[in-house]
């Protein structure tokens, strides 16, 4: 059976679902409590097949390079030297399913630079990526767009993805339905849950 959404080779990327943009911090993201509980939703159809990121600060400004240097000058409190441990993790209701989730690590917006993820994928034989969390307009769009490069199919649940602000994310939401039809599909949670029913292990 071929899903017409998922197909039958696909995995979920979750990105960045962490205590630091849910809790209040400069980095509070409102809408992510909005968009949990279809996270966990596409979670716990398929946990052993999810993946999820972290996007990890440096442990103070200087450690930083280029102009992310700068980034954490403005940024200081988020830094790891001022942030509470705790707060890079999982939101709680997401951590638990981990394992059989795996989680990746990163430093900057995309999870593909770091050279884990696309290799884990092709070994696993993957050709379509789920891709939901935040920010629709920052993590979610480097994740999206090099996954399109790397040649995989997206879907992207409008409900299951948040932005700070509400005019970028309407935006970027936009541009993926408008430009890039045929390498990237948008449906609800409900439509991919329904469609998600069967994978090749």
């Amino acid at each position: 059976m071929t899903n017409e959404l998922t197909g039958t080779r696909a995995i979920h990327l979750c990105v960045d679902m962490q205590s630091m943009f849910a809790e209040s911090t400069e980095w509070h993201a409102p809408w992510l409590k909005g968009v949990l509980p279809a996270v966990e939703a596409i979670v716990a159809r398929h946990p052993e097949r999810t993946i999820f990121t972290r996007f990890i600060p440096p442990q103070n400004p200087e450690s930083a390079t280029g102009a992310w240097r700068g980034y954490y000058e403005h940024w200081r409190s988020m830094t790891r030297e001022r942030l509470a441990p705790d707060l890079i993790d999982l939101v709680p209701s997401l951590a638990r399913f981990a394992p059989p989730a795996r989680v990746l690590d990163k430093p900057i917006y995309s999870p593909w630079l770091t050279g884990e993820l696309h290799p884990m994928l092709v070994r696993a034989g993957i050709d379509t990526l789920i891709i939901t969390g935040g920010e629709t307009d920052v993590c979610v769009l480097a994740a999206v767009m090099g996954a399109i490069d790397l040649g995989y199919r997206v879907v992207v649940p409008t409900d299951a993805v948040f932005g700070s602000a509400d005019q970028t994310h309407d935006a970027v939401l936009t541009v993926y339905q408008s430009r890039f039809g045929t390498q990237l599909f948008t449906c609800s949670t409900e439509q991919l849950i329904d469609d998600w029913k069967v994978t090749s292990e």
